[in-house]
């Protein structure tokens, strides 16, 4: 079983935490994960930088181009992972955008994904049909996860069909906007986290966007199995550098 299936499937609500590759060093990324499972998240994202995130808010897009600037690539993001699963054991999810995928193959890119021990990958950018006409195939051939996002605009015609094709957790996406913390969350957003949770889904959801801290995480995980932190890590590593780990995790539980 995927190790993603095997952590939705334990009794506690879940924290998953993105982070950019390469940031705020070049060669931080393996200590990060390592400190990250350390201190008790469930589960990781790591962000593939890319010249142009367009889901992302200024923090992640900051985060993102100082990475590129430090050197961090496809390649070398895969180099620094090769030896992750001698000391990692959560789930490992590449989260990024298709074209820097596309340009590596994407049958190679699920390769190494696979030989790595990568579980899920999330490409914003990647339409479902798109996915399951031309590249379903591969990703289950690799064991690979494909994580889709709905969002408050989402038609339930289409969350069904995502639901349909998911095979892990769905992304929830909390609001229309790009990602970046907030300090609550409105009416509008907890009517739709309910609204979710009573379309009865096969897969679980994990809401992301908008959690910066325990209040917002435990609002997001009410109705939903787990919630996952980005712009409000990739803050504090700016702020605390990779030396801040624990103090930000015992923060948020």
């Amino acid at each position: 079983m995927n190790r993603i299936n095997q952590k939705l499937q334990e009794n506690k609500k879940l924290l998953s935490i993105y982070f950019t590759a390469g940031y705020p060093a070049l060669n931080d990324t393996v200590r990060i994960i390592q400190d990250l499972e350390k201190h008790g998240v469930d589960m990781i994202e790591i962000g593939l930088p890319f010249s142009d995130p367009l889901a992302d808010g200024p923090t992640i897009q900051e985060s993102s181009t100082a990475a590129l600037q430090n050197g961090m690539h496809t390649e070398l993001l895969f180099e620094q992972l090769k030896d992750i699963r001698k000391t990692v054991s959560i789930p490992l999810i590449v989260m990024g955008y298709f074209n820097p995928m596309l340009q590596y193959g994407v049958e190679a890119f699920c390769k190494k994904c696979h030989d790595i021990g990568i579980d899920g990958i999330i490409m914003p950018d990647l339409p479902l049909d798109v996915y399951q006409e031309e590249y379903e195939d591969i990703f289950k051939k690799n064991g690979l996860i494909n994580v889709f996002l709905i969002t408050p605009q989402t038609s339930k015609e289409r969350i069904r069909q995502i639901d349909a094709a998911s095979e892990g957790f769905i992304y929830m996406v909390s609001s229309a906007s790009v990602t970046g913390s907030q300090s609550g969350f409105g009416n509008t957003q907890t009517d739709y986290f309910e609204r979710i949770a009573a379309m009865q889904l096969k897969n679980q959801q994990i809401v992301g966007f908008g959690i910066s801290n325990s209040e917002t995480f435990e609002a997001a995980t009410k109705t939903a199995k787990g919630a996952i932190i980005g712009s409000a890590f990739i803050k504090h590593l700016t702020k605390q550098g990779v030396d801040g780990i624990a103090d930000f995790v015992q923060s948020i539980r």
